[in-house]
């Protein structure tokens, strides 16, 4: 969950750790490990019109061909250059990425000042109020813009399924995107998701029956101490389904841990559940 239980509880992991070390590592994280075979990519700054506003994104692609188009949702703290780069390796691996500014309805992106942390009160105080406007129904009819837009380049193979991507927040937003258009999103790989499993009637597992193709939830140890049952609930939608789904807890790895920037990203869960992603979209893209 993206809230202050979890900001707390990821204070604490970290005052159990050098807090010096892991400052470093987050310096080294932002130099991602790019593929022997990596593809030279192009990417754009984009402006989407939907029903509700004009969103900024940004598109990147390899230089040349048709490839299958994946929109990628960003974690609580928007877009901004962490997931510019990621979204660059992603196309490097042979996809069409689209990466969103969620948050388009209240602000700009990026809007984070240097040093700022959703982990900070002030800052979580800014963010929620965008979060709320962010409903179901308005999710939904986002996912079917961004979707429209991706077919609509010229570098996105249209012969081929989409993807799906998302980080905390974003996580449930790729149930919801498969949801809304299951004859073209056949893959969704969702990381530290927050909030996949509610009580609530429109709860994003719920969603599990409209899909197609096959699924990665890949789940941070603390959210798994806070809420054990979800990953239950996860896989016996999935079963119901008969979907394929890799759900997993990764062990040692906090909330935010697949994010370059987060204080708690860990490199080595962070590219096994990037390699599961990979190997997701290989095998239905």
């Amino acid at each position: 969950m993206c809230d202050e239980w979890t900001a707390e509880d990821n204070e604490h992991h970290l005052s159990r750790r050098a807090f010096g070390a892991a400052a470093g590592a987050a310096g080294i994280a932002m130099m991602l490990p790019v593929a022997a075979d990596a593809m030279p990519v192009k990417g754009r700054d984009v402006t989407i019109t939907t029903p509700d506003g004009h969103c900024d994104a940004y598109f990147v692609a390899p230089a040349s061909g048709r490839h299958p188009g994946v929109l990628m949702w960003p974690d609580i703290m928007g877009l901004r250059p962490a997931f510019r780069q990621m979204a660059d390796r992603l196309a490097q691996s042979g996809y069409a990425v689209l990466v969103v500014n969620q948050f388009y309805r209240s602000t700009k992106a990026p809007f984070l000042k240097p040093g700022e942390s959703f982990d900070q009160p002030a800052v979580r105080d800014r963010i929620m109020p965008w979060r709320e406007k962010l409903t179901p129904a308005a999710t939904d009819s986002d996912a079917r813009t961004f979707i429209a837009f991706l077919d609509k380049q010229p570098q996105v193979d249209t012969r081929r399924p989409l993807g799906t991507a998302g980080y905390c927040m974003g996580g449930p937003f790729v149930l919801r995107t498969a949801a809304v258009d299951p004859a073209r999103v056949h893959a969704g790989a969702s990381f530290h998701g927050a909030a996949l499993v509610t009580k609530d009637a429109d709860s994003p597992h719920l969603l599990v029956s409209k899909l197609r193709g096959a699924y990665l939830i890949a789940i941070a140890e603390n959210d798994d101490a806070r809420s054990p049952g979800d990953k239950d609930a996860l896989r016996t939608a999935f079963a119901a389904a008969k979907l394929p789904a890799a759900i997993a807890v990764y062990p040692g790895a906090m909330h935010g841990w697949c994010v370059i920037d987060s204080r708690v990203y860990n490199a080595q869960q962070a590219e096994r559940a990037w390699g599961g992603m990979l190997d997701l979209f290989k095998r239905t893209l």
